[in-house]
């Protein structure tokens, strides 16, 4: 029997290994699991799952998340958030439900305020006008 590969039912799922590096911008429709580096943006239209040897440096927003990794940066979750005792997030959480084992390592803000989610985000490299505004 063939494959309809045109199946929309069928998630996609993607995966970073260990030790592989990506600097860049990441963009997918489907699942993703990460166990290797990534320094960049990520837009996961799924759930993202990050291995206890991943790290993520960057900008991330996804529909749900599993972090057992390392996080630095702002990471945007529409829907659940589940920070294992392992993880460590050194950044601003945004998200609308979220779920911390004891043992989970956290600096930063958590904000679960839905308007917040619904604001474009700050996606890509920081602009550099903006930056010398600031400064000033």
């Amino acid at each position: 029997m063939a494959r309809n590969s045109n199946d929309s039912s069928t998630i996609e799922f993607n995966r970073i290994v260990a030790g592989t590096k990506i600097h860049g911008e990441i963009e997918t429709k489907g699942d993703i699991r990460i166990d290797g580096d990534v320094v960049g943006t990520l837009n996961v239209q799924g759930k993202l799952v990050l291995g206890t040897k991943g790290k993520i440096e960057g900008e991330i927003k996804c529909k749900n998340a599993e972090i057992m990794g390392y996080i630095k940066g702002e990471i945007r979750v529409s829907e659940l958030l589940s920070l294992k005792a392992s993880s460590i997030l050194k950044g601003d959480i945004i998200t609308n439900k979220i779920s911390i084992e004891p043992g989970a390592n956290i600096s930063g803000t958590i904000n679960m305020d839905k308007d917040e989610l619904s604001t474009p985000t700050k996606l890509g490299p920081p602009n550099v006008k903006e930056q010398k505004e600031t400064i000033k």
